[in-house]
């Protein structure tokens, strides 16, 4: 998870650990969640659009970039939810779009569900 508020961050990695019983690894910008993925190698990323210096869709440029992460799943968390902001998220090339807030006891089941683990 790569998200600049450590407060999403805490609830998320706990919501995704202890209800989904996933391994974490947390990220507090794009820069370091780049080198937790390359040492973790994740199943998946879940990636806040909007930070400083670097943004989600910069930080996903930049996964794709690199041989080894370009087919790491990405799920973008974000706080726009319109129809439009949505639509432009989508055509990045991520997996799918949760927003914030987000339910903690329902994370693990959506984000399951957008990367098909529930099938």
């Amino acid at each position: 998870m790569i998200d600049d508020d450590a407060s999403i961050r805490e609830v998320a990695a706990v919501a995704l650990s202890a209800v989904g019983g996933h391994e974490v690894h947390t990220a507090a910008d794009g820069t370091a969640g780049l080198d937790v993925a390359r040492r973790v190698r994740p199943d998946a990323i879940l990636l806040d659009v909007m930070m400083p210096v670097h943004d989600g869709p910069t930080v996903l440029g930049r996964l794709r970039d690199v041989p080894e992460l370009r087919e790491i799943p990405v799920v973008f968390l974000t706080a726009k939810v319109g129809n439009q902001d949505i639509s432009r998220l989508d055509g990045l090339g991520a997996t799918g779009v949760l927003t914030k807030p987000f339910d903690p006891l329902l994370l693990s089941a959506e984000l399951a569900s957008l990367l098909g683990w529930d099938e």
